[in-house]
């Protein structure tokens, strides 16, 4: 959840911690502010009015949608400028006013103060973003162990004094000499690239422009990457083609290694740890299959290849190990597995770790022999360590509603970096001996409030047609179920995507308020598994808002909070779920931020 989402709803907070009148009074002076405040308003602030301009467009030849502001999709457009420029004034004007009504940004912001080193092994090098010298934009550090210094290595500052920088990604080359980083400007999709030497920290002449959602797969001496031909900022990405770049060269001398007449299919792409192999994954969304294709370097003929023509796209393969390529599937599994494919007979699969009923496999890490995959079971994330054999060698459950991340180490190392975080706590790094399986943090993570008072408890209530829906609940110590607490629900449900928690200081600002946050698992999402997900899409996306609406009604009904005092939020798919849930029951809920 975004700071400036809960930010807002505080306002929400004082409004609806207000003693409630009769009905018929309480109408009375809602209409009377709500008239008052408006004329106040138009004298403060103005109206702020779009021109309409009609335009018709008519789908299948039979359906008619009507749109008076497709004009305003032109960002260069002087008046679609101004627009922006007055509804921001306004906007901060109105916030200040909340901030300093509330006091809300100073103490969210009290508690954002946290201090943790989150780095990330990629070759023989430690990376981590740090801002410094209280610049706006992070620059790229480095060390060489995690006892010492970091050196900065990226400046972004020093890329460009008129547009403001952000790096966008890294990739170490196999033998650690070079890095490859991308960059946009000004907050745009599209991304250049530089290269830097890792021993001197001097620039290569490489320079690459016109890349968009590229990833960086070394081989020899240079990289794969993709690029788009270039269209304005509104305009559909389409036309996706990979590319290999040999360092010293310019771009215009790149070789196109994959592309297709079809402007709307996708390329993934990696190299395995041991540059044996390159492997491109081709996906047509239109049909929901996936083309798979490989060279192997160690062949008689150095070629692209087929793997797998025309599957479900329901399989990625990670790494290759003696030869092999390992997989993460979930076809013909509803939690997923992790396989070998053999490049020799690619159709007959060797399982190496089969499907849990009851833990969803989230990702896996291939090392020299040993395999870590990370799984989830009742929203508790689940780190397990197999051989390929599939023997268990380790495992270890993670609290409630925590999740793991930054897992990152070289193919032979024998310790691994993570993190875990959650709602109220920053992330925790960890350095994991794959071998020993001990387990210890590399620094202290230092925050400015007492976590040790919140309490974490998993729920599950019924849906509209009797299914149990999972959701979390965030509170302090000592809460009072007198149905009078101000709640905060919240979901997502959408794509298959699972929920993992991270850090928000106005989370723990509202609950240190006496407010309760709510997470529900609800259908759509990929947290009970592809089953799950497959029960809120498409044609049946209304099991979603039942969902999310029997997740408001127990609230209510175990009183945490009652329908005065509870708001909805949710972003993107989110905001479709919370709106929707909003119209077909309005009766729940007193505000909804969509």
């Amino acid at each position: 959840m975004g700071f400036f989402r809960l930010w807002k709803l505080q306002s929400i907070y004082c409004d609806i911690n207000e003693d409630m009148r009769p009905k018929m009074k309480r109408i009375t002076l809602i209409s009377v502010f709500l008239f008052s405040w408006t004329m106040i308003w138009s004298q403060e602030n103005g109206s702020i009015v779009a021109k309409q301009v009609l335009v018709v467009d008519t789908f299948y030849n039979t359906y008619i949608v009507n749109d008076e502001y497709r004009w305003m999709e032109n960002l260069q457009n002087e008046e679609t400028q101004a627009w922006v420029k007055s509804q921001n004034r306004v906007a901060k004007r109105y916030l200040l006013k909340a901030s300093t009504k509330t006091n809300s940004k100073l103490v969210i912001n009290r508690y954002a103060v946290t201090e943790y080193d989150n780095p990330v092994k990629d070759g023989n090098y430690y990376f981590t973003y740090a801002y410094y010298n209280d610049l706006s934009v992070p620059a790229l550090f480095y060390q060489t162990s995690l006892r010492a210094s970091y050196s900065i290595l990226v400046d972004p500052n020093y890329i460009s004094g008129k547009d403001r920088i952000m790096l966008k990604g890294y990739w170490a080359s196999k033998d650690s000499k070079l890095l490859a980083y991308q960059f946009n400007r000004n907050g745009s999709d599209w991304t250049e690239l530089n290269v830097v030497s890792l021993s001197s920290g001097n620039h290569k002449k490489d320079h690459l422009e016109n890349l968009k959602y590229s990833r960086i797969a070394w081989k020899d001496d240079g990289f794969f990457y993709t690029s788009y031909p270039r269209t304005d900022q509104m305009g559909k990405t389409m036309g996706q083609k990979v590319l290999y770049h040999k360092i010293g060269t310019e771009q215009s001398e790149d070789k196109v290694i994959f592309k297709r007449s079809n402007p709307n299919l996708q390329f993934y792409y990696l190299t395995t740890s041991d540059e044996r192999f390159f492997i491109l994954k081709e996906i047509n969304e239109e049909r929901g299959s996936i083309n798979i294709f490989y060279i192997d370097y160690e062949s008689e003929i150095i070629a692209l290849k087929p793997l797998l023509m025309n599957i479900s796209n329901n399989l990625r393969i990670l790494d290759s190990h003696d030869g092999k390529f390992i997989a993460l599937t979930h076809s013909d599994s509803n939690n997923g597995s992790i396989i070998e494919v053999d490049p020799a007979n690619p159709t007959q699969w060797r399982a190496i770790a089969s499907e849990y009923s009851k833990a969803l496999l989230l990702e896996a890490f291939p090392f020299a022999d040993r395999i870590v995959a990370i799984y989830q079971s009742s929203q508790h994330p689940i780190i397990t360590v197999y051989d390929y054999n599939g023997e268990i060698l380790h495992s270890i459950e993670l609290p409630l509603s925590t999740s793991v991340g930054g897992f990152s180490g070289e193919y032979y190392d024998e310790e691994l970096l993570y993190y875990i975080t959650s709602y109220t706590i920053p992330p925790v790094v960890y350095e994991f001996n794959i071998k020993t399986f001990e387990d210890k943090t590399t620094k202290q993570t230092q925050i400015t409030f007492n976590h040790e008072d919140i309490v974490y408890k998993e729920v599950e209530f019924f849906s509209k047609d009797s299914v149990s829906v999972p959701m979390t609940l965030v509170y302090m110590k000592g809460l009072e179920l007198d149905g009078t607490n101000p709640t905060i629900l919240k979901a997502y449900g959408g794509f298959g995507a699972v929920e993992s928690p991270s850090f928000d200081a106005g989370i723990v600002y509202f609950i240190k308020k006496g407010g309760v946050f709510a997470f529900a698992n609800i259908r759509g999402g990929g947290d009970k598994g592809a089953d799950w997900a497959d029960d809120g899409s498409g044609l049946n996306k209304q099991n979603s808002f039942d969902d999310f609406i029997a997740a408001a009604e127990y609230l209510i009904k175990k009183k945490y909070t009652n329908s005065g005092k509870l708001a909805a939020i949710g972003a993107s798919n989110g905001g479709l779920v919370v709106s929707a849930a909003a119209i077909q029951r309005p009766d729940l809920f007193k505000a909804v931020v969509p």
